[in-house]
């Protein structure tokens, strides 16, 4: 087992966001409103894991999603007909794995992908496929020029036959290219885009010790929100809702959501059209990705994550947990603030009072989320622009 795989679980997960203009019915088109809305799901209260939060759908890699059966589906070539990344742009570790072990040829960044599609279908009954097989990346690149389209309800098997699927590929994740097969089907792994790559910081893992290296991948759908629905085991419920009222559920304490995921959504809470965060995404997602891994630091009155680019980041960082776990000190949050000149922290002083500060330039071409005016102690508009 490689030395990353004996600290954390590879894992994927999706920011599934659907409406734009294409949408039937389309949304309500009031002035800075949202056109699109974004797939929450609840975390069952036994979960090892982030109990009872809310989370975008996504779980641990499968060597099922390294298979080279998958190459029976998917267009030859070095990454499947995906994008390619600039040569000069450096990829997070994850993105770029191998697993020689498992006698796969598959890229990893197309075994997450796979991972993310599955782990839709498993957790949410969301089936993001194609017809195939796709013969080469041109014909992939072409079917995800503009926002991904869900197939017809006509093209599929009659419901009681797809949830028979569903708890098969959840007992069996092997079972889900089956299912492909089956459908003449093959993943949509075009329409999703790089996004980010977070590590669970050290002391932070859940119940028996669990850190996640997790792809975050972005995909829109030009569509209504399809129906989603939960298995009643890992999850139990699930909602669509825009960046701004997951953020303003989160603040007035109706749901629970872990640090990244509520980073995400108020980075998201600068894209209020559909169609401008599917060009973003599509145009960002060649420039590459940073992998980051929050420390902690434990305040007097809280506790902070430091991110990439903080002038408290540490120049070597703790991944392992092997030497100090975490930064103690007994100043107040509000000491530690006062004369900071590069901020890109997560400020939290219980569970829902959580705040983003940053005002360094991102990397890769990406976007910064939408924080909070610590001088003026208010909240931004989640609909304006940094």
């Amino acid at each position: 087992m490689s030395w990353r795989l004996r600290h954390w679980r590879e894992a994927a997960t999706l920011l599934l966001a659907a409406g734009g203009p294409g949408a039937s019915p389309p949304r309500p088109a009031a002035a800075g409103a949202f056109d699109y809305e974004l797939l929450l799901l609840r975390r069952s209260a036994r979960s090892a894991f982030l109990p009872s939060a809310h989370v975008f759908p996504g779980g641990v890699a499968d060597a099922a999603d390294f298979s080279s059966d998958w190459l029976q589906l998917l267009p030859g070539g070095p990454r499947c007909g995906l994008g390619s990344v600039r040569d000069e742009c450096p990829r997070a570790p994850l993105f770029a794995a191998e697993r020689p072990e498992l006698g796969s040829p598959l890229p990893g960044d197309v075994a997450f992908r796979l991972c993310a599609i599955r782990e839709a279908f498993e957790e949410a009954g969301v089936l993001l496929v194609l017809p195939g097989p796709v013969a080469d990346a041109a014909a992939a690149t072409a079917a995800t020029t503009g926002p991904a389209r869900l197939l017809p309800a006509e093209r599929l098997p009659p419901s009681s036959e797809l949830a028979e699927w569903r708890l098969r590929v959840q007992r069996q994740p092997g079972s889900f290219l089956q299912l492909c097969r089956h459908l003449s089907c093959v993943p949509n792994i075009w329409a999703l885009r790089e996004w980010s790559n977070w590590l669970t910081p050290v002391g932070r893992a859940g119940r028996g010790g669990r850190r996640y290296d997790t792809a975050f991948y972005l995909c829109c759908l030009g569509q209504a929100p399809p129906v989603a629905s939960h298995d009643d085991g890992e999850v139990t419920a699930c909602q669509w809702s825009t960046p701004s009222e997951a953020v303003e559920l989160f603040k007035s304490q109706d749901i629970s959501i872990a640090p990244p995921q509520f980073y995400e959504f108020c980075r998201l809470c600068n894209f209020t059209s559909l169609h401008d965060l599917h060009r973003f995404a599509s145009e960002r997602a060649l420039e590459g990705c940073e992998r980051w891994m929050p420390v902690l630091m434990i305040a007097s009155d809280g506790h902070m994550q430091i991110l990439p680019g903080d002038e408290l980041y540490p120049e070597d960082p703790d991944f392992t947990g092997e030497r100090k776990p975490m930064l103690m000190t007994d100043k107040k949050i509000e000491d530690l603030m006062k004369g900071a000149s590069r901020l890109h922290r997560i400020v939290t002083q219980d569970h829902n009072n959580v705040n983003i500060y940053v005002n360094i330039q991102p990397k890769y071409k990406h976007i910064n989320p939408i924080t909070m005016d610590f001088k003026r102690g208010e909240n931004a508009d989640c609909n304006s622009k940094l």
